[in-house]
């Protein structure tokens, strides 16, 4: 047992000998390592890329209020969740938007997705949104959102949304779409990715932005769309992680469906247009805009197809298009007793109350430019739907106002209204190298009529139009205001001016005619003078090519609107009247057209773009005071250059407080 204790106390001491020594030769080992610097902190680990996004999208020029696209209806529904738009994909658009876009039935092919609905949910749609004031449309995307190819059709869904939204299947029937289809797009869409994908880049935004639509020569539109992630701010919305150009959508109407009226005009089978009261249209928006512009054989049967890109008699566009559906029509095509007073129709046209001419107008309500153009444009048409030049088609004509006499019947706003116009063809007198027609017609909103008149118009050839003598007999007349320095040996009338253009530069200014209706920028007044010693206006406007209005009227053969001067007119009286202590006592006042004020208008002569200034004179005759209201009435007459081609009879203006008793 001894010698067993003595072999583990012998055995211990070694192994710790042993251990004391490997301890020291590791202590010599690291001895070195001890004078290094201290190791640096390791970086920390890199967090997971930033998404990068795309630069910004090119600027695009905004369009003008006047020249925006006018929905054929339009609804008051703004955002759709998933269950609203899987009725859209399944054609159920009435049931969703209103009973303004239903076709009985004739929709069920327009839908907005043609396989998986890629739209989980739209948070807007503006009708004059996104950079160029054309459309846009905010929506978000399914989750897990769609790659590649999918992204071109998620825009190509927001883009058939807009134009139902929008109503370009309205005026076809049985309508489908046609993507790639539409005039000035590129041959496909074009997709461009910030990355790879966007696996991971959570929930993400389309934002649409419609580029260009039309009706001709097709309903049609363009778009452009962003993918962007949600949660940025309103300005950028988020970085913009890919970008489709070019989306075009087109609108058909079914196979072997008529799109125009036949031989004679008539139209057997109904085209597929309703009107908001749930009536069907002969003619639709889309054939009133060929009539201006496009092909006259769509707008109003085949034979007026040697019209099509050429002078012709047209209907001005744009803004300026003020009948929008042809309801019945009575007489026939080419019957001389129909052109001899047989002959009528019912139009319509609808005044949305973001129209430009409300905005622009110093009037309370619809400006006198508007009542007229409407009535007349739906006056003359009935004339040349009759076949008024198809005795001669290959003869070069155009049409011109001659004059007519107008009264308003009743007061009425006609923001939001859609104005009913009947208007009957008197007679046709045909004479060498011109042909006359003349018309009575009547306007009414909601079955009561607030405006009526009659008019003629003239079919002139072009040697007919080069030698217009004016209302003078081709004399030169002057002015009054030239005729008084000349008769007299007394110095020239002192005048004051009215600096209009100064008004309108304030934004605080009221009654006050703007922008597209900006037609005058001084006023000279002669207190007293004048015809009947009440005042006389005079004032000079220079003429611009590029001035908006010839652009509209007409399509291949621009002319001023004898309208707008007529409006011209209307405002030096309207600027004399706030001038003067007249308006004074008047609280909150408004411009109207004054009712049962009939006036007269006489024209001879045109306004080319190359003409240079128009002149006009006022000869105040009257001013009527009553509770509330003033009413200035006046002869006038517009020159250009030594020329009298307008004359104005009991043109009035009237400044009333609202709520005033009528007169």
């Amino acid at each position: 047992m001894e010698l067993i204790r003595q072999l583990r106390v012998t055995t211990a001491a070694a192994h710790a000998s042993a251990l004391r020594a490997q301890s020291a030769l590791q202590r010599r080992l690291l001895a070195p390592l001890a004078a290094l610097p201290p190791l640096a902190a390791l970086p920390p680990l890199p967090a997971p890329a930033a998404l990068v996004g795309l630069p910004p999208a090119p600027a695009r020029p905004r369009v003008s209020s006047e020249a925006s696209f006018k929905p054929l209806a339009r609804s008051a529904v703004g955002a759709l969740g998933a269950a609203d738009l899987g009725r859209l994909a399944r054609g159920a658009i009435a049931d969703v938007l209103g009973p303004a876009y239903d076709q009985e039935g004739h929709d069920r092919a327009v839908r907005i997705a043609a396989g998986e609905l890629l739209l989980a949910s739209v948070d807007t749609v503006e009708l004059r949104g996104g950079r160029a004031g054309r459309g846009l449309v905010r929506a978000r995307l399914a989750n897990p959102a769609p790659q590649g190819a999918g992204l071109a059709e998620a825009a190509a869904q927001a883009a058939r949304l807009f134009a139902v939204y929008v109503g370009l299947h309205l005026c076809l029937l049985d309508a489908h779409f046609v993507d790639g289809n539409a005039p000035g797009a590129a041959p496909g869409a074009r997709l461009e990715l910030a990355g790879a994908d966007l696996a991971g880049a959570g929930e993400l935004e389309l934002v649409l932005e419609v580029v260009d639509l039309d009706l001709v020569p097709w309903p049609a539109l363009r778009a452009d769309a962003e993918i962007r992630r949600v949660g940025g701010d309103r300005v950028g919305e988020g970085k913009v992680l890919a970008r489709i150009t070019d989306i075009a959508i087109g609108v058909r109407a079914g196979e072997g469906r008529p799109v125009g009226p036949g031989p004679g005009g008539t139209t057997p089978v109904w085209l597929g247009r309703r009107n908001a009261a749930g009536d069907r249209a002969m003619l639709s928006e889309f054939h009133m805009a060929h009539f201006c512009r496009g092909d006259q054989a769509i707008a109003l049967g085949p034979e007026f197809a040697g019209y099509t890109g050429r002078k012709a008699t047209r209907l001005p566009s744009g803004g300026l298009l003020l009948v929008d559906r042809v309801l019945a029509v009575e007489g026939t095509r080419g019957d001389p007793k129909s052109l001899d007073g047989g002959a009528s129709h019912i139009t319509e046209y609808d005044a949305p109350a973001d129209s430009w001419y409300f905005a622009d107008t110093a009037n309370a309500s619809m400006p006198n430019c508007v009542y007229m153009e409407t009535s007349l444009q739906a006056a003359l048409m009935v004339g040349y739907y009759m076949g008024a030049t198809l005795g001669d088609p290959a003869a070069s004509v155009s049409l011109r106002n001659l004059g007519g006499t107008a009264r308003v019947l009743r007061e009425v706003d006609l923001r939001g209204a859609t104005i009913r116009q009947h208007s009957k063809l008197l007679s046709t007198t045909d004479m060498p190298g011109s042909s006359l027609q003349s018309f009575e017609y009547t306007l009414s909103v909601d079955g009561e009529p607030f405006y009526e008149g009659e008019t003629m118009f003239g079919y002139f050839s072009d040697a007919a139009l080069a030698n217009q003598t004016g209302l003078d007999a081709g004399r030169s007349a002057p002015t009054w205001l030239e005729s008084a320095s000349l008769e007299s040996a007394s110095p020239r009338p002192a005048t004051r001016t009215i600096d209009v253009a100064a008004r309108r530069a304030d934004p605080a200014a009221r009654l006050c005619a703007r922008d597209h209706l900006a037609l005058l920028d001084t006023v000279d007044v002669v207190d007293g003078g004048g015809r009947y010693d009440q005042g006389y206006l005079h004032a000079v406007r220079a003429i611009d090519p590029d001035d908006w209005f010839f652009a509209r009227h007409f399509h291949l053969d621009p002319v001023i609107p004898g309208s707008l001067g007529v409006e011209t007119v209307i405002q030096a009286m309207q600027e004399w009247l706030l001038d003067s202590p007249h308006a004074d006592g008047l609280v909150d006042p408004a411009f109207i057209l004054p009712v049962d004020a009939p006036f007269t208008w006489k024209y001879r002569g045109q306004f080319l773009p190359t003409d240079g200034e128009t002149r006009l004179e006022v000869h105040l005759k009257e001013v009527r005071r009553a509770p509330g209201r003033v009413r200035v009435t006046a002869d006038a007459s517009v020159w250009k250059p030594g020329l009298r081609i307008y004359e104005l009879r009991d043109i009035a203006v009237e400044l009333r407080e609202n709520g005033a008793p009528s007169c």
